[in-house]
């Protein structure tokens, strides 16, 4: 199967989210997903960023862009970057691991 990628940088804008010791989240995660984008481009896979600028994106602003890239489609992963301070409660991990061979 051939996979379409969609990475999300998690916060922006008027949202910083985490941030300590001169660190800001939706700076770091910006910076991620743009090297992330990056790589997945030399490896010649289709893939979109939902923001590669420090942007405001509303949580349905957020899903339309994902959405608008490729469509609902079962090829689609949806890479979301974030970098918790950890200590919340109610977060939810998932992890599964995908093999993509170019």
């Amino acid at each position: 199967m051939n996979y379409n990628i969609v990475i999300d940088a998690g916060h922006g804008g008027d949202d910083g989210g985490a941030s300590g010791n001169g660190i800001v989240e939706k700076d770091l995660t910006l910076k991620i997903s743009k090297l992330m984008y990056d790589e997945f481009k030399k490896l010649g896979i289709p893939v979109t960023l939902v923001r590669d600028s420090d942007e405001t994106v509303s949580p349905t602003e957020r899903v339309n862009r994902i959405l608008k890239a490729y469509g609902d489609n079962s090829n689609v992963i949806v890479l979301s970057n974030h970098i918790n301070a950890g200590g919340g409660e109610g977060q939810i991990v998932t992890n599964k691991c995908i093999t993509i061979k170019a």
